[in-house]
């Protein structure tokens, strides 16, 4: 789990993210998408943000892609994916570990139990969490959410979580995975305004191969330059 501390001129917002590589986060386009200047800070390891524990690795990102049809407006956001790289690596250990994201024709059934986590609100009125919470939620019929959110796209999106179960993600919980199976299937995306049931998640296995394409450009990156070389 990765916390994204996002500063764009005096303001400074917070999200989720998770490492799938030593040398990349994925979190939400719309987490970044700030005017002007951004700066951002991936704090790994963290369990209580408050205080400087041993586990925590801060790296500054020195770049990002952000999907080419991403789209934000008040009333949707679509493709809301974003990769960050990170320069230095990741070092792996009992505390930073990554996680493994499924391939495109891998599907999530309805009613599948999930996982997110995050340091968001834990209510509409409370403040964000200063530890690492987690809520188990359910993943629910894509028609569902086809009502409810006028743009949901079934192949790029997930229908998540129910009114029975009072619980879901947050404010500030945005870019967290959303783990079934112990791999991260779904990104925090977007709610209804005061409607905290159901959320839409953007579906990672939809955008695989656009994360390996991006993943193998960062590698290229990372090799040394040599004029002289065949």
């Amino acid at each position: 789990m990765a916390r994204l501390e996002i500063k764009s001129g005096s303001k400074t917002s917070y999200c989720g993210g998770f490492l799938i590589r030593p040398d990349a986060v994925l979190s939400a386009a719309h987490c970044v998408d700030k005017i002007g200047t951004v700066k951002v800070t991936v704090i790994l390891g963290a369990h209580d943000v408050t205080s400087r524990e041993q586990s925590q690795q801060k790296i500054r990102v020195g770049q990002w892609v952000i999907h080419p049809d991403y789209q934000s407006s008040p009333d949707y956001v679509k493709n809301d994916i974003v990769l960050l790289k990170l320069k230095p690596r990741a070092r792996i250990n009992e505390n930073v570990q990554f996680i493994s994201i499924p391939r495109r024709n891998e599907h999530l059934r309805e009613g599948a139990l999930c996982r997110v986590s995050g340091w968001g609100l834990t209510s509409d009125t409370g403040n964000r969490s200063n530890v690492l919470r987690e809520v188990e939620l359910k993943v629910q019929k894509e028609e569902i959410c086809q009502q409810l959110f006028k743009n949901y796209q079934r192949q790029s999106m997930i229908c998540v979580g129910d009114e029975y179960s009072k619980k879901a993600s947050g404010r500030g919980d945005s870019g967290g995975p959303l783990v079934c199976n112990k791999k991260a299937h779904g990104i925090v995306s977007h709610a209804r305004k005061r409607h905290r049931f159901p959320e839409v998640f953007t579906r990672i296995s939809y955008f695989e191969p656009w994360i390996r394409e991006q993943l193998r450009r960062f590698a290229l990156q990372d090799i040394p330059y040599s004029p002289f070389s065949d």
